[in-house]
C-alpha cells in the first residue's frame, strides 16, 4: 500500500504542470533535494539535467538582489508564503516572472543558521505579467487622453477668449503704425506691441494645435528629408552652442501620410528641449538622430537621443501636461512636448520615453506608414484681389466685442466703405432684412444669434448675399466651426488677423 503511494506520488511529481522544489534556501547558498520536470522547464535547464544543479534560488538568480533578503525573511517570520511574486533569471540568464507557494521547515536542525528546508510550488507568469502591464499601460494612455480632452475643452475656450483682445491690440496698433507723423520713439513702441502681439498669438495658436485635432494640409512625406531641413535649421545655434548633431537615417524609408510642417515642429520641439537640457547640464552635448522602418508595425521610427542628465522617474509622468516645465520662469511655456504629443495622436501615432539618470534621454516617434486620406484642407479661398476698393460698397460688421467692432469699423471707413455695426447676430438679421449690404463681416461666435444661425437665416431672407459673407473666429480647430467653414464655401479669417489681411479679404468678395 504504501509503494503504491510512494508510486502514485512519483508519478504526479513527474507529470504536475507546475514546478515543484524541495531544498533548503540559506543567507548564503541553496541547495536542492528534488525538483520536477517543469521546473526545469521554467528555468530552461535541459530535461536530463542533474535535480542537484537545478538551483533556482541563489544569489545570482534574482533579478533584485534585496528581493532574495526579503523572500528568506517573509518565510523566516511568517514559515510560508502564497503567489508570492519573483523576478529570477533563466539558465540563460534571461528574467522570468514566476509565483511562489511555499512552506518553510522551521524545526529544522540549520535553522538556527538561517537555513529554511522548503517545498514550493512554482508557477511561471511571464505571460500574465506582461498581460497585466499592457493593460496598466492601456490604462494610463486612457487617463491620458482623457485629461487631455477635458483640458483641450478647457484651453480651446481660453484660446478663444485670448484671440479677441489680441485682435483688437493688433488692429489698433497696425492702424497707429500707419499715422504720417509719428516720432521714432512712438513708432518702436508700437512695432514692439505688433510684433509681442504677434508671438502671443503664436502661443495661442500653439494652445489649439493641442486642444483640438486640427484639419491639416498632409501628403506622402519623407521622413528623412524632414529631419535634414529641422537640422539645418538648427546648425548655427548647434554649431556656436557646441552641440555635435550625428544622424544615422536609414536608406529606403517609406514615406509616411502626414503634414509636413507639424512633423517638422514636433522634431524641433524634441530637439531644442535636448539642446536645451545638455547645455545646462554639461555646456556641451552630443546629439543623436536616427530613423528606420519597424515593418512588423508598419511604421516609420524617429528616435532623438541626447547625452543630458536624463528626466527623473518623478518627473516623467508629467512631461506631456500642458505648461509643466522644469525650466526657469521665462525660459518656456511648458507647451513644447505637449503640442508635440497632440501632433503626434493626430497622425495615428505614438511618442514615448527611454531615459536612465546621468544617462541622457531618447524620445521615439512612431508615425504610420499608411494613412487614411483626410478631407481636402479647410482653407482660405484665393481668388485675385481688385486694385481698389469698390466706391460706396457698404458693409454689415457684425463683432460682439466692441473695442475690435471698433477698431475693424474704422479701418473699413479709411479705406472708403460705407460701414455700418451689428452686435450680434439677431441684430445682423434686422439690418440686412432693412437695407442693402454689399459684403458682411461676421464673427462665429455671439450672443442671442451666433454665425452659423445666422447664415442659416441669411438663406432664407437674403440669398444674394450668402456668397459675399467673410467669418471671423477665434478658433476654426472646433470640429463643428471647421466642418461648417468648409461647407460653406464662405472665406474665413482667423483671429487676431492684420488689418490688410482683411482689406485683401472683403477686395476679394466684391471682385
Amino acid at each position: 500500500m504504501i509503494d503504491r503511494r510512494a508510486s502514485a506520488f512519483a508519478r504526479l511529481f513527474e507529470a504536475v504542470h507546475e514546478g515543484v522544489y524541495i531544498g533548503t534556501v540559506g543567507p548564503e547558498t541553496s541547495t536542492t533535494i528534488a525538483a520536477n520536470p517543469h521546473l526545469k522547464l521554467i528555468f530552461g535547464y535541459p530535461s536530463e539535467a542533474d535535480e542537484i544543479a537545478v538551483r533556482p534560488f541563489d544569489h545570482d538568480r534574482f533579478v533584485d538582489p534585496q528581493a532574495r533578503s526579503a523572500l528568506l525573511d517573509r518565510l523566516a517570520n511568517d514559515g510560508s508564503v502564497n503567489d508570492y511574486l519573483l523576478r529570477l533569471r533563466r539558465a540563460d540568464g534571461n528574467p522570468v516572472w514566476v509565483e511562489l507557494t511555499a512552506r518553510a521547515d522551521l524545526e529544522n536542525p540549520e535553522a538556527a543558521d538561517g537555513i529554511c528546508r522548503i517545498e514550493a510550488l512554482v508557477r511561471d507568469v511571464s505571460e500574465r505579467k506582461k498581460l497585466d502591464d499592457e493593460t496598466r499601460d492601456l490604462y494610463h494612455q486612457l487617463l491620458q487622453a482623457e485629461k487631455m480632452a477635458a483640458l483641450g475643452q478647457t484651453i480651446s475656450g481660453v484660446a478663444h477668449e485670448l484671440n479677441n483682445p489680441l485682435a483688437t491690440i493688433l488692429s489698433w496698433a497696425e492702424r497707429l503704425t500707419q499715422r504720417a507723423r509719428l516720432d521714432d520713439h512712438v513708432r518702436t513702441g508700437l512695432e514692439t506691441i505688433l510684433s509681442e502681439s504677434d508671438r502671443a498669438a503664436r502661443i495661442v495658436r500653439n494652445l489649439l494645435t493641442f486642444a483640438r485635432k486640427r484639419q491639416t494640409t498632409r501628403a506622402m512625406v519623407d521622413v528623412n528629408q524632414v529631419v535634414r531641413e529641422t537640422l539645418a535649421l538648427r546648425a548655427y545655434e548647434q554649431r556656436v552652442s557646441n552641440v555635435v548633431v550625428l544622424d544615422a537615417l536609414a536608406a529606403g524609408l517609406p514615406q509616411v501620410f502626414a503634414d509636413g510642417h507639424q512633423i517638422q515642429q514636433v522634431l524641433l520641439n524634441l530637439v531644442i528641449n535636448a539642446e536645451q537640457a545638455m547645455l545646462a547640464a554639461n555646456g556641451r552635448g552630443t546629439l543623436v538622430v536616427r530613423t528606420w522602418h519597424d515593418a512588423t508595425r508598419e511604421s516609420v521610427i524617429l528616435e532623438i537621443n541626447d547625452d543630458g542628465p536624463g528626466i527623473p522617474d518623478e518627473v516623467q509622468p508629467k512631461i506631456f501636461d500642458p505648461f509643466f516645465t522644469t525650466k526657469e520662469v521665462g525660459k518656456g511655456t511648458g507647451l513644447g512636448l505637449t503640442v508635440a504629443y497632440a501632433i503626434v495622436q493626430e497622425h495615428g501615432g505614438a511618442i514615448r520615453l527611454e531615459t536612465q539618470p546621468n544617462a541622457g534621454a531618447s524620445f521615439y516617434v512612431e508615425l504610420p506608414v499608411s494613412g487614411k486620406i483626410s478631407a481636402p484642407p479647410l482653407s482660405r479661398l484665393a481668388m485675385a484681389p481688385s486694385a481698389d476698393a469698390v466706391a460706396g460698397a457698404s458693409i454689415l460688421v457684425v463683432e460682439d466685442e466692441a473695442p475690435l467692432a471698433h477698431a475693424v469699423v474704422d479701418a473699413l471707413k479709411d479705406a472708403g466703405y460705407l460701414v455700418d455695426h451689428a452686435s450680434d447676430g439677431e441684430e445682423a438679421l434686422n439690418k440686412v432684412q432693412a437695407q442693402r449690404f454689399d459684403v458682411v463681416i461676421c464673427d462665429l461666435k455671439m450672443p442671442r444669434l451666433d454665425g452659423q444661425a445666422f447664415y442659416a437665416a441669411l438663406s432664407a431672407s437674403v440669398p444674394s448675399l450668402m456668397s459675399r459673407v467673410v467669418f471671423v473666429t477665434g478658433d476654426v480647430a472646433g470640429t463643428d466651426a471647421e466642418r461648417f467653414l468648409a461647407e460653406s464655401g464662405c472665406r474665413w479669417l482667423g483671429k487676431p488677423f492684420r488689418l490688410a489681411d482683411l482689406l485683401r479679404t472683403v477686395r476679394e468678395s466684391l471682385a
